[in-house]
């Protein structure tokens, strides 16, 4: 018998498949785990036995650095958003509930703005600096745009997500040709047929891992990964040093007198469209109640 840590690749049909050791193992899962209600996810970094013969097991799930529900990955280190200057055009409440959603669970937010050769990058380019979100401009006419965003991403495990049209699976191409997506179409290899299984996986890149998330959306962060309404302040960075400046320490920094984040917007240190977005998602959830969360 031996023992082995790794990361789980890819879950199917009760089997995990986890990287170790240079190889793949077909793994089941120790019963006292389901009972906990604390299945294994792709991401986990966990202990296998592998035995002479019969299954190889997980025996444990290493504490983990963050988990999602939906897609059910843990330990992502970067979301990538992909938005586009046009066609489609962004759309600044999306982007930044994305961005919320991945600080509050303790991911770093990268936006990626595609199709710079069609439409200047620049008003967004200087949102999410302001913002304190690392971004950075792509275009498929430059390919070497792209140099800095992998070597950004190596040595990370990278979820990818996007509305349609944006360029995801373009982008992804010249990051990791590897992977071999169809632009223009459903990728066969990551599973996203009308009829295919909606697995998550990830998959090996120079020094990292990008993982498959199909059908991931900021309608599954927002049904999953529900921002709690005194949170939401603390998922915008660029309102940190603003926070305790407030003439009153109830302020939801929406419209009260006396409020610094306010004040930083009208003085253009904060975007007013990120504010914008802020007073949006407080406003969305200011009124719902813990139980309904649950739901």
């Amino acid at each position: 018998m031996v023992e082995l840590k790794g990361i789980i690749l890819k879950s199917t049909g009760g089997f995990y498949y986890v990287e170790a050791a240079n190889g793949v193992y077909e793994c089941k899962a120790r019963g006292i785990f389901r009972k906990k209600n604390n299945s294994p996810k792709v991401g986990d970094k966990v202990r296998i036995t592998v035995p002479s013969d019969g299954y190889c097991s997980i025996e444990e799930i290493f504490p983990r650095k963050n988990t999602l529900k939906r897609p059910p990955l843990s330990n992502i280190d970067i979301l990538v958003i992909v938005v586009s200057t046009t066609e489609p055009a962004p759309n600044a409440l999306v982007i930044d509930k994305m961005t919320a959603a991945a600080v509050d669970n303790d991911i770093e937010p990268v936006v990626v703005i595609s199709k710079s050769d069609l439409k200047s990058a620049g008003d967004l380019l200087s949102i999410y600096k302001t913002a304190g979100i690392k971004v950075f401009s792509y275009s498929s006419a430059e390919p070497d745009s792209a140099e800095d965003i992998k070597a950004y991403l190596s040595g990370k495990i990278s979820a990818f997500t996007g509305n349609s049209g944006v360029g995801k699976s373009t982008l992804l191409n010249t990051l990791y040709p590897n992977l071999e997506l169809q632009t223009g179409e459903i990728s066969e290899k990551l599973g996203r047929g009308r009829h295919t299984t909606r697995t998550v996986e990830l998959f090996k890149t120079d020094g990292g891992y990008v993982a498959d998330t199909p059908g991931f959306s900021t309608v599954d962060l927002e049904r999953y990964n529900m921002i709690d309404k005194d949170n939401i302040k603390f998922c915008f960075p660029e309102f940190k040093d603003y926070l305790t400046e407030c003439r009153f320490t109830s302020c939801s920094h929406t419209c009260e007198k006396g409020c610094a984040v306010l004040q930083a917007v009208e003085e253009g240190k904060i975007s007013k469209s990120r504010h914008d977005s802020y007073v949006a998602m407080y406003n969305e959830v200011k009124d719902i109640k813990e139980w309904q969360k649950k739901n």
